[in-house]
């Protein structure tokens, strides 16, 4: 009997427990997720021979089936989670802008001009406009944002 056997054997369940921790602290250093359902299955199985005398045949699949089934539901629900947080628009700052409505400080002519927004100044294209006329931005192309006349009902 080697030494790694001797010593899952006398450990009994705390070695799946002890299997489980090192996979979770595995999975700090490791990218992405999924050595973290390894562990938990690792540390349900210790917790089950705890309770119930498993052979280790037994409790091999038990994990087995557990990391499989924990896995799936697992990157689902991460799937989802990161599906629904964050900013769409985080790496497109002018999309945050697409249809608000803002009031032109120096006019646009030729086509171009400028637009302060917040803590920025935004070059944009759109019809001439006179300095003081609302304006509403519809697209953005590039690094410019693409404006248009808004209504006076609008609010800036």
């Amino acid at each position: 009997m080697s030494i790694v056997e001797r010593l899952i054997a006398e450990l009994g369940p705390w070695s799946w427990w002890i299997l489980g921790l090192l996979l979770l602290g595995l999975e700090i250093l490791a990218p992405g997720t999924i050595f973290l359902w390894f562990g938990v299955s690792a540390i349900l199985v210790g917790t089950l021979a705890l309770f119930v005398d498993l052979s280790w045949q037994t409790a091999l699949v038990i994990f087995l089936i557990l990391s499989f089934v924990s896995l799936i539901i697992g990157r689902r629900l991460m799937a989802k989670l990161s599906s629904e947080a964050g900013d769409p628009g985080l790496n497109r700052r002018g999309s945050r802008y697409i249809g608000r409505v803002f009031v032109l400080e120096t006019p646009l002519s030729q086509g171009a001009g400028k637009l302060s927004v917040d803590d920025t100044v935004w070059r944009i294209t759109g019809p001439d406009l006179s300095a003081g006329t609302k304006i509403r931005v519809t697209e953005i192309d590039g690094a410019r944002l693409v404006v248009e006349a808004a209504d006076e009902t609008a609010e800036a």
